[in-house]
């Protein structure tokens, strides 16, 4: 019954998250379209970008490293009743981390030309001088950054997971605002003092939540405690790993400087909509079952770890198979729906079809190597990731460097893809080292007829999209709207025959779950 219980809670969490992850993700593809009416996929969107870059790749590695440390160690005091310690590593850390936070971003301001530089080495002088400028105004916007990372972590170490999905909902906000009204009036100035005000906002809109668990402030530097030196002993190797992971983006960026003007653009809008599933569901569904690996690791579970581990894998094969399949269809007249209005014309559309398509390719991989990292993380091991995302990063460098020329930004794209793909096969092969052996057979059964129901819907959602096409006026927002909708639906509805017809077995528990999770009952399964 227990774990029954706690199967049940985990999937109420990750509804919740997901639910709140949905309307912020709305935002965000509402924030894209503000930016891309307001400046199309220009030299100024590109220098907005560049200049966003460092600020957002620290701002990653930060909340990932801290995400992975925070929580077990936070939740190992609480679990020892000693929540009075637990509060005092985390005023520690937060002092040591607000110092840190402040010399770099003094530094990132300080050498903004040099940053633009090494990202974007082949921009045109202009755009690299705008690129600069935009960069010293959006640079501190990392204090917040890390304040929000280090709130959220916290959040969820007490059980509290709906706040930190709401803080996204803010931060879009107040930049589809800010691109609104001061883009409108300062351009893409105003846009990047606007980012930076949405970040704060990000931060302090966590502050009641926190206040209401428990946490009061102190200017504490307890650097010799046993709970902060774990912290820091952690730390370090997570950092790694994540800075090695976001050497993706740096990659991109440094080689579409050198493609015509918008590459970069195009990559960026691309690769928000193949985000969108996987933050959807397995940001969620990672953030909600942290916890629970945690503790079957720190019981020496390994059997009962395997288990949840391919249960998840599994659940995400079902999610991000139709999802990829869908958006390599769709591609065109869901990038046209979206983005193809005011200064982002039919050649923009293009260019971000080709990208997507490729990103599309490495859905099922990102989303893999997100749990399976957190698998690690929940066995202490924060080298193994290092190692594996070095090794995957490597490879992507060298794909791109090959395929960009056959397929230009779309191979950048496509190595992408393979790079997350190569990653996930390492992950799960190292993984079975430490924990009892994966069923690779029995996840490979149960992908083929995911698969096949995944083409079945692909094929039906093209179909009912050429014909539906030829009644609509595709140059307005209403006809693409009608066409990706009844698209949509049709291959949703194939999909959830042939999943019958097959007998997916995680399908139907999935459906029993949400019917006992809403209803209030136990899931037995």
């Amino acid at each position: 019954m227990e774990k029954e219980t706690t199967g049940v809670i985990i999937f109420k969490a990750t509804l919740l998250i997901a639910l709140i992850s949905f309307l912020s993700k709305l935002l965000g593809l509402l924030r894209d379209i503000v930016i891309a009416r307001q400046f199309g996929a220009s030299s100024a969107t590109d220098a907005y970008l560049v200049a966003l870059t460092a600020p957002n790749l620290l701002f990653f590695i930060i909340s990932g490293s801290l995400a992975a440390v925070i929580v077990p160690v936070f939740v190992d005091f609480t679990a020892r009743d000693q929540k009075k310690e637990a509060w005092k590593v985390f005023n520690t850390v937060f002092n040591v981390s607000t110092i840190i936070f402040i010399v770099i971003a003094v530094m990132g301001m300080l050498g903004s030309s040099y940053i633009v530089r090494l990202v974007a080495p082949f921009f045109e002088k202009e755009t690299a001088v705008l690129a600069a400028e935009l960069t010293r105004l959006m640079f501190p916007l990392l204090i917040f950054a890390g304040w929000a990372s280090l709130f959220t972590g916290l959040l969820n170490a007490n059980n509290i997971f709906g706040i930190p999905p709401f803080s996204n909902v803010v931060n879009n906000l107040v930049i589809i605002l800010a691109a609104l009204t001061l883009g409108s009036v300062y351009g893409v100035q105003g846009l990047a003092v606007g980012t930076v005000l949405a970040m704060a906002a990000m931060a302090l809109v966590q502050v009641p939540a926190l206040l209401s668990a428990g946490y009061r402030y102190r200017p504490e530097l307890q650097l010799g405690h046993l709970g902060v030196k774990k912290v820091f002993s952690l730390i370090l190797p997570a950092v790694l790993a994540i800075t090695v992971n976001q050497a993706y983006i740096l990659i991109e960026k440094v080689i579409a400087s050198g493609m015509p003007a918008g590459s970069i653009a195009a990559l960026n809008f691309a690769n928000k909509l193949v985000q969108f599933p996987v933050s959807l569901l397995v940001l969620a569904l990672g953030t909600a079952v942290f916890p629970t690996l945690t503790k079957m690791a720190t019981h020496g579970e390994s059997k009962e770890l395997s288990a949840i581990i391919i249960r998840l894998l599994k659940l995400l094969i079902l999610g991000m198979f139709p999802a990829c399949a869908g958006l390599m269809v769709l591609r065109y007249p869901i990038v046209s729906l979206l983005f193809q209005r005011g200064a982002f014309d039919r050649w923009d559309t293009e260019l971000t079809a080709v990208a997507l398509l490729f990103y599309s390719v490495g859905l099922a991989g990102q989303a893999a190597n997100i749990i399976l990292t957190k698998a690690f993380y929940s066995l202490q091991d924060t080298r193994t990731p290092v190692k594996i995302t070095l090794f995957t990063v490597l490879v992507n460098l060298g794909l791109s460097l090959v395929l960009i020329r056959y397929l230009q930004h779309g191979g950048l794209a496509l190595a992408n893809s393979l790079a997350s793909l190569t990653g996930t096969a390492l992950f799960m092969i190292y993984l079975e080292k430490k924990i009892e052996p994966l069923e690779w057979t029995c996840l490979a059964k149960f992908s083929l007829p995911v698969l096949i129901a995944s083409g079945l819907m692909a094929a039906a959602s093209y179909f009912v999209s050429i014909v539906v096409s030829g009644y609509l006026d595709l140059s307005n927002t209403f006809g693409l709207a009608v066409q990706v909708g009844a698209a949509m639906s049709a291959g949703v509805a194939v999909f959830a025959a042939a999943a019958f017809i097959f007998k997916i077995e995680e399908f139907s528990s999935l459906l029993t779950l949400l019917r006992g999770a809403l209803n209030g009952r136990s899931y037995r399964g």
